[in-house]
């Protein structure tokens, strides 16, 4: 078994590398501390064929794997973290789930400024009372002539604060199979936003609001019985989450790493102290561990959706890694590493946030039990008898 990357593969994240050293390099620091989407990364990554890189070249994206789009998100993060974000935004999330299941006439209406970084979909999931009981959301369509009304709300929507065009997750009838997903576009009538708030990262979020938001059959993603088709494409979004999580304590290490060899304490570099040795000797351990399990899930999908268990393991071990390889970094640079004038401190709090958001490691863990024992463990109370 050969787990070195193919030329081709190598080739391709040498030249997405060139391109973010050229053009992400300078003000990567200012970028991360900037609120609101970077649109004019969107444009240069829109430019450079950065956008739809798993989209099917009839569509007009590059044809290209899921691990190819991760490989190409690793090389954005390593050079500007934040632009990880927009990658994320052209090839996963609502992009993707846009691509497996749009149909002709969605792809016509929202593809070609979505792949121009002229536009952002996002995806509405999360309710007040429905975040990791996801089926328990009550965002509702009904019966409207050929169309529906949609009724209801959402919180912690990533890019909503500037997204263009919404996967709105609703129910059309009771149960799982009554839970499917319509579009809504900004400024559709009884469509609003409320006031923007700030996660701990700076990022942005507004909740939603649907009032009578009438949706005409065209813009029905998928109906009645959709539900697992949609968590089917949400694990991509998850395999980047967990590649920007690991991006991120990749970049903390290298950063660490060139600190520890330069700074000297007490008559002697950082790293000769076995103290700090210890640190980075765990950090690489988790860093190669959690990739090849992420790889795994990226290369067994090809062209397709990624298995929904070797996604689990994958995020899983991606959010640890991630998180304590920022963690132990800034620990090791001390002020410097606490300071905004690095990155740091930033890729601390992203990657914390990732170990929630996609599903919370608590959730993963279920789903992996699930897989190795082949049964399907409810969280709920059990019925009475």
């Amino acid at each position: 078994m050969d787990f070195r990357l193919n030329e081709e593969q190598a080739a391709f994240q040498q030249v997405v590398r060139g391109f973010a050293e050229r053009h992400l390099a300078a003000g990567a620091v200012e970028r991360a501390h900037t609120v609101g989407f970077p649109w004019d990364v969107a444009k240069l990554m829109a430019a450079q064929g950065l956008f739809g890189i798993m989209l099917p070249e009839e569509d007009g994206g590059q044809g290209g794997t899921l691990l190819d789009a991760v490989l190409a998100m690793e090389q954005i993060a390593a050079v500007c973290p934040r632009s990880a974000d927009v990658l994320q935004a052209g090839n996963f999330g609502a992009f993707r789930t846009l691509a497996e299941y749009a149909t002709p006439w969605q792809k016509e209406r929202f593809f070609r400024p979505l792949l121009a970084g002229e536009a952002v979909a996002a995806v509405g999931m999360t309710e007040p009372e429905a975040g990791s009981a996801l089926t328990d959301l009550t965002t509702h369509c009904v019966p409207d002539g050929a169309g529906w009304r949609l009724n209801g709300q959402k919180v912690f929507t990533t890019n909503s604060a500037e997204a263009n065009v919404f996967v709105v997750y609703c129910r059309f009838g009771p149960g799982v199979g009554g839970i499917g997903s319509v579009l809504v576009e900004r400024g559709m009538e009884g469509f609003r936003l409320g006031a923007p708030s700030l996660y701990m990262n700076d990022e942005e979020w507004c909740a939603l609001y649907f009032d009578d938001v009438y949706i005409p059959p065209e813009m029905v993603l998928l109906g009645p019985g959709g539900f697992k088709k949609q968590i089917g494409g949400f694990n991509v979004e998850r395999v980047g989450n967990s590649t920007r999580a690991l991006a991120l304590g990749e970049y903390c290490f290298a950063q660490a790493r060139a600190h520890a060899m330069t700074r000297r304490q007490f008559g002697r570099p950082l790293m000769e102290f076995q103290g700090l040795q210890w640190k980075f000797a765990e950090m690489r351990v988790a860093l190669d561990a959690a990739r090849l399990l992420l790889y795994r899930a990226a290369a067994n999908a090809g062209r397709g959706l990624p298995d929904a268990q070797e996604v689990a393991i994958a995020k899983y071990a991606c959010n640890q890694a991630g998180w304590l390889a920022a963690n132990e970094s800034m620990q090791v640079m001390g002020g410097m590493g606490y300071s905004k004038d690095l990155l740091i401190e930033y890729c601390v709090r992203r990657t914390r946030g990732w170990m929630i958001a996609g599903g919370s490691l608590e959730m993963m863990r279920n789903r992996i039990a699930e897989g190795v024992f082949g049964v399907s463990f409810s969280q709920r109370p059990p019925k009475p008898a």
